[in-house]
């Protein structure tokens, strides 16, 4: 945990908390996960700083209405977004119709998975408003996978202790071999989209 940022969180408590996690729920970038701000918040429940309660409430409370923020964004503007998208983009919006019908059938449990997910979160909410998730629906599966993923990792930082700082190395090293997934996979993408194209100028 950076000197300045543990600094923060303790002159400031539940505010400097709900700051960071709304911050990087809307899209902007913090210098440490929010995974790590509630472990470490967790941290000094355990030692008596902080009430355990009250920082669940506050991340709650920010993530909720941050992931909210981004997801009607996309869910009011993502086709104006997705019709400036580069023309390589391996995304139709024939595609998106046929996911949002797989979601509408039952694949909203994948939305609250990809929801309790690090580095993932925000994709999740972006997918959702692109995907035109009815908000009643989206709204139900946000509240309860800020109470899941809040719960869980502010659990753990009051349970650990003072070894939070070893969770905290185990979920960074989780977080490269996620990003180094997420980068094979658009590769795959990108290599798949230009082997179609060629396949079809040589057909013609």
């Amino acid at each position: 945990m950076p000197s300045e940022l543990s600094y923060f969180i303790l002159n400031y408590g539940y505010l400097a908390i709900f700051l960071l996690i709304f911050s990087q729920e809307i899209g902007i970038p913090n210098p440490i996960p929010n995974e790590l701000v509630l472990v470490y918040s967790g941290y000094l429940c355990s030692i008596g700083l902080f009430q355990f309660l009250w920082v669940i409430f506050t991340a709650i409370s920010a993530d909720f209405l941050g992931t909210n923020i981004l997801y009607f964004v996309f869910y009011f503007f993502g086709n104006n977004i997705l019709q400036r998208k580069p023309k390589w983009l391996p995304i139709s919006q024939k595609s998106i119709n046929r996911a949002s019908e797989r979601v509408s059938k039952g694949g909203l449990w994948a939305i609250y998975v990809g929801r309790v997910i690090p580095f993932i979160r925000g994709y999740t909410s972006i997918i959702a408003g692109v995907l035109q998730i009815k908000p009643k629906r989206f709204l139900l599966i946000a509240l309860i996978s800020a109470l899941c993923w809040s719960g869980i990792f502010v659990s753990i930082g009051k349970l650990i202790g003072n070894n939070w700082s070893v969770f905290a190395v185990y979920l960074v090293n989780i977080k490269y071999i996620i990003l180094s997934l997420v980068v094979l996979f658009i590769t795959f993408l990108i290599i798949r989209y230009y082997r179609k194209r060629e396949d079809f100028k040589s057909s013609n």
